[in-house]
């Protein structure tokens, strides 16, 4: 109950979060496009009014009436603009707005500046008082004088504190919007999802959008794959309990014969090496299961060049021994090749494919281990004269505790992790393996690593 309360928890707080991004992506976009419309609208306003600053000058130029006494005539007619006259000194000769005789040299103006040097000029000056924009244009007369015209206009400031109602309505009414399409979409969005978490076994059946595919794959594969370790995982423990009972079944029992007087001296030299036996094989799978955690949690390993055909000939003399009390013939083929992997691994993985094709074989049966180069590759392979595997256990030779004889498995002291092991190795050391069996005539596993090392060995 606990657990459904937390994930509807989850599920609401993963909706708020959902729709506060997308109003405040709303709002963002709102603002933007609000001051890019008013800086748009403002650009557009100064253009006009200098086309018409300019329009009204060169009309004014085209009457040919540009001497102070033949303005006035005209220039007082004129509405909404000012016109200003200013002689070569810069002088003030006439303006519509302001009295000449109290006006400063004009020759110092932007617009008046750029007249003289080009024929025509224009600027705009703010004006802090009035909150306002002033919009100057002025041409070159051919008597050397400047005509200038100038209109006052609104401030990019002044447009958006004009616009700030309706624009605070427009925000009002959009903040609105945006929360009821925000619960629409999230809901849409959602929907899928929160199928998906009731139904994972049927998500092939559920309708969503194409974008959730993808993603809808990768947890179906995760919730397989979950389904199948935890599968393995249940399986694992059962054989470990199956396993761990048989030999602390047989030392329970010959231990409470020897306890309760129920063997003879010579039962108990006999009972003993049972014991002796089973404890042996107790330990054998327990440092197999240990080693095979271990592999499991192993992230990043120590990678070093190693010649391969140097430590096959360790492992070799190592299990001389143990070939002979079998009647088995170990023999080693090939020639120095160098690898980059983890040494303890590449002992283990050797020791592993040669105890295994020893236990397996026949009497008088055989084991060659070959180390060679294939073009690019180093091959380390184990070929014995053995039992053999049918087809239809290849596949699964490699899994925790599986077995093809399991009689001679135990009679041999095997625990059914060997081979378990050796796969995990290859893998953490980036190589390959190859299998080929025959029921009856023998095994050849070959391990390939790719790319041989250039370090040469001592």
């Amino acid at each position: 109950m606990k657990k459904e309360e937390n994930k509807k928890f989850q599920n609401i707080k993963m909706k708020k979060k959902i729709r506060a991004h997308m109003m405040g992506i709303g709002i963002l976009t709102m603002f933007i496009s609000i001051l890019l419309m008013t800086f748009v609208s403002y650009k557009l306003l100064q253009k006009q009014v200098m086309e018409d600053l300019k329009t009204d000058a060169y009309l004014l130029k085209d009457t040919g009436k540009t001497d102070k006494a033949s303005l006035e005539e005209i220039i007082y007619k004129i509405k909404d603009i000012r016109v200003t006259l200013i002689d070569k000194s810069g002088k003030v000769l006439l303006d519509t707005e302001a009295n000449p005789s109290t006006m400063e040299n004009h020759n110092n103006r932007t617009e008046i500046m750029k007249a003289r040097a080009g024929g025509e000029g224009e600027d705009i000056r703010r004006s802090h008082t009035m909150k306002r924009d002033t919009y100057y244009f002025a041409i070159l007369l051919d008597n050397g004088y400047v005509l200038r015209v100038a209109r006052e206009s609104h401030s990019i400031w002044s447009i958006l504190y004009s616009a700030l109602p309706p624009v605070i309505l427009l925000i009002m009414v959009i903040l609105v919007l945006c929360y009821f399409l925000s619960q629409i979409l999230t809901k849409s969005i959602i929907r899928p999802i929160e199928s998906l978490g009731r139904n994972m076994d049927q998500v092939e059946e559920l309708n969503t959008y194409d974008e959730l595919k993808p993603f809808i794959q990768t947890i179906r594969k995760q919730h397989e794959d979950i389904i199948k370790n935890a599968n393995m995982r249940q399986q694992f423990t059962a054989n470990v309990s199956h396993e761990l009972k048989t030999p602390l079944t047989a030392i329970s029992g010959y231990s409470e014969l020897i306890e309760n007087g129920m063997a003879t001296s010579k039962d108990i030299e006999h009972f003993a090496a049972g014991i002796h036996q089973n404890a042996n094989r107790l330990l054998t799978l327990i440092n197999d299961i240990i080693r095979l955690s271990e592999l499991d949690v192993t992230k990043e390993i120590v990678m070093e060049p190693l010649d391969l055909y140097k430590l096959a000939e360790n492992s070799v003399e190592m299990l001389k021994m143990s070939a002979e009390n079998r009647n088995v013939i170990l023999s080693l083929e090939g020639s120095s090749c160098m690898i980059r992997a983890n040494k303890s691994m590449m002992e283990e993985l050797l020791y592993n494919l040669c105890d295994n094709a020893i236990r397996y074989n026949n009497k008088k049966g055989r084991v060659w281990v070959n180390v060679c180069k294939k073009g690019e590759n180093a091959v380390l392979e184990v070929r014995d004269t053995g039992i053999g595997i049918s087809k239809e256990h290849q596949e699964r030779i490699f899994e925790r505790f599986y077995r093809v004889d399991k009689s001679r498995s135990k009679s041999t002291g095997g625990t059914g992790l060997g081979l378990a092991i050796v796969k995990h190795i290859v893998a953490q050391n980036h190589a390959q393996i190859l299998l080929e069996s025959e029921l009856g005539k023998g095994t050849d596993i070959q391990i390939v690593f790719s790319g041989i090392e250039t370090v040469q060995s001592d």
